[in-house]
C-alpha cells in the first residue's frame, strides 16, 4: 500500500510539472507593462549601481565606476522601456520576450 501511494505521488508530481510548461506567458500587455515600468524606474539604476559597486569593491569605486555604470544602465533601461512601449503590439523580439535582461531594475 505504501509503494502504491509513492507511485501515485510521483505520477502527480510528473503530471504537474508536465502541465506547467509555460508558467510566465509573454503577451502584448506584459510587454507594455514592462516597458512602462522600465521608463518609470530607469533612474533607480543610478543609486542601485552606486550601492552595488560600493559593496563589491569600495566606496570610491562606487562613487566613480558605480555612477558611470548607473548612468549607462539608466540610458539603456529607459531606452529599452521606450522601445517596448512603442513596439508592444508587435511580437518583436520573438514571442514578446524582453529586450533587456533582467527585465526589471530589481530582478536578479
Amino acid at each position: 500500500m505504501r509503494a502504491f501511494k509513492m507511485v501515485v505521488v510521483c505520477l502527480m508530481v510528473v503530471a504537474m510539472l508536465g502541465m506547467a510548461t509555460q508558467c510566465y506567458a509573454q503577451d502584448p500587455a506584459k510587454k507594455l507593462g514592462r516597458g512602462l515600468a522600465n521608463i518609470l524606474t530607469g533612474w533607480v539604476e543610478l543609486p542601485k549601481n552606486i550601492y552595488d559597486t560600493s559593496v563589491e569593491d569600495n566606496v570610491l569605486a562606487g562613487i566613480t565606476m558605480g555612477l558611470a555604470k548607473g548612468i549607462g544602465m539608466f540610458i539603456v533601461r529607459t531606452g529599452a522601456g521606450v522601445y517596448e512601449v512603442v513596439m508592444f503590439p508587435f511580437p518583436i523580439p520573438e514571442d514578446y520576450q524582453p529586450v533587456l535582461e533582467p527585465e526589471f531594475v530589481f530582478s536578479e
